[in-house]
């Protein structure tokens, strides 16, 4: 028998519950998938149909999905914000294109795929993925004509780099909600997830990379006709254009943007800098609760600087001054670049916030311990619940934020039953399912098909196979992770 909270917005049984449950996701699944509604309208609609069909009074509901929408806006958004911000910086200043040419000029033959894989990982930190497509794409065409290296064994490292952390890492979208979600640990979340992403990133990049390569035959686009690149903010970049020496194709050649002109780098060491900081300050801080003694100075100071808002504002001050006026930009300009970070990211603070309106509507109708008393039930892992439940939301909607929300929201009873780090673990868990199989209902998916001049059919063996050794990679790595820790 479940139990319900003396607080729920209703009384309904089990059987009503779940399909309540049932009922307001698959609302939101048809109304992304088929009606083609943008995910916040979808989850608005779909918190609306799980509440009514759970018997609870209207305002009770509108109160309900209120509350959720307020708090992940006031915990999740104001970090979204802040990193991309940062992200903004690193792309506009310079920065990240002098990270990924310095390192890629630095090696050559079959290391380049590893490099590859490694420079998409370090900007990916603060980088959106669309981002980093867009910073990176140029790049994996102009070493793909200079060498015979392959595109493919180029481009599928880049882009496990960027996916991997887009799923695994705060200070991304949705590991930020799972984490909110479960009310796990930042710094432990962090930590795990880069345990995660290092071998992940190495299978589903250039292992994989260098198979599919051998089987899927594909030619370099033209640089020139690649996608046009956004204009600014966090979806932003530069168009390039090589002015490599023609006379001599393995020549490091320069990157110019035709409208802008060069533009002068801040510096390796400088963007790098940047990148670390807020991650370096959340990882302190998850270290020193684990290590140092409760109260001790230390480790009080570690614990406020690796808050993360207080560790991603000061990546945007370092930034302000570490990219923005070392790469020339004045007050205005910076402050610019700073505002412009926000529009773009407008649609994804208003499908997170709705999608922590959707999951106060299920925690507070009782089907998360509907869910919960189940699992214990049927004696099923947490860790392979949130999983599976991330699974089939991301194969159905074609949304990892939408999958990230809608699984925290059902298993977050079952955190309650778990210690500190099977809580980041079962975030990291939904992470994973996020990712899983990439396909036509995902934007990614139109998005790598498109640069990569591939079609419908090599884009599947390619970009959605790659997501789905990702996602399965990532997901055994928690789960060795649970059984060691």
């Amino acid at each position: 028998m479940t139990t319900i909270a003396a607080d729920a917005i209703t009384d309904a049984g089990t059987t009503q519950l779940v399909l309540a449950a049932v009922l307001g996701i698959a609302a939101v699944v048809l109304l992304i998938a088929w009606a083609k509604w943008h995910p916040f309208l979808a989850l608005i609609s779909g918190a609306g149909v799980l509440g009514l069909a759970a018997g609870a009074a209207p305002e009770a509901v509108v109160d309900s999905f209120t509350a959720g929408l307020g708090t992940t806006a006031g915990g999740v958004g104001v970090l979204i914000a802040l990193g991309s911000m940062i992200g903004a910086l690193l792309a506009e200043s310079g920065g990240a294109d002098g990270i990924v040419t310095r390192i890629v000029n630095g090696v050559s033959g079959a290391a380049l795929p590893w490099a590859m894989a490694g420079v998409a990982a370090l900007i990916g930190l603060p980088l959106f993925f669309e981002v980093g497509v867009v910073l990176l794409v140029p790049i994996v065409l102009l070493v793909a004509r200079r060498t015979d290296v392959g595109l493919l064994r180029l481009g599928i490292p880049a882009l496990a780099g960027l996916s991997v952390l887009h799923g695994l890492v705060p200070p991304h979208p949705g590991p930020l909600v799972a984490i909110e979600s479960l009310q796990a640990d930042l710094g432990l979340t962090l930590l795990l997830g880069l345990i995660c992403a290092i071998p992940t990133v190495i299978v589903a990049g250039p292992v994989f990379g260098n198979f599919i390569a051998k089987r899927v035959p594909l030619p370099v686009p033209a640089l020139l006709a690649t996608p046009d690149r956004p204009a600014a903010g966090p979806s932003g970049g530069q168009d390039f254009v090589d002015r490599g020496d023609l006379a001599n194709p393995s020549a490091p050649g320069e990157l110019v943007d035709d409208q802008i002109g060069p533009r002068r780098n801040p510096g390796f060491w400088a963007a790098i800098v940047t990148v670390l900081l807020p991650v370096v300050l959340m990882l302190a801080r998850g270290i020193a609760e684990l290590l140092l003694t409760e109260g001790s100075a230390l480790r009080d100071a570690l614990e406020v600087l690796g808050e993360p808002i207080v560790a991603l504002l000061a990546g945007v001050f370092v930034a302000m001054y570490a990219l923005g006026k070392r790469a020339g930009f004045n007050r205005k300009e910076t402050s610019a670049v700073v505002g412009g970070a926000l529009p773009p990211i407008a649609g994804i603070l208003l499908i997170v916030a709705a999608g922590g309106g959707f999951k106060q509507v299920l925690v507070d109708a009782g089907v998360g311990n509907v869910i919960a008393d189940a699992a214990r039930d049927a004696d099923i892992n947490a860790l392979l619940l949130g999983f599976l439940v991330a699974v089939g939301i991301r194969v159905a909607t074609g949304s990892a934020t939408v999958a990230t929300i809608t699984a925290a929201g059902i298993v977050a009873p079952l955190a309650t039953t778990l210690d500190r780090t099977d809580v980041s673990l079962l975030a990291l868990a939904i992470g994973a399912g996020s990712l899983f199989f990439s396909h036509v209902n995902d934007a990614g998916f139109w998005m790598v098909k498109e640069y990569f001049g591939m079609t419908v059919g090599q884009t599947i063996k390619t970009w959605s196979v790659m997501e789905t050794i990702i996602s399965v990679v990532g997901f055994a790595c928690v789960m060795l992770l649970s059984l060691l820790l």
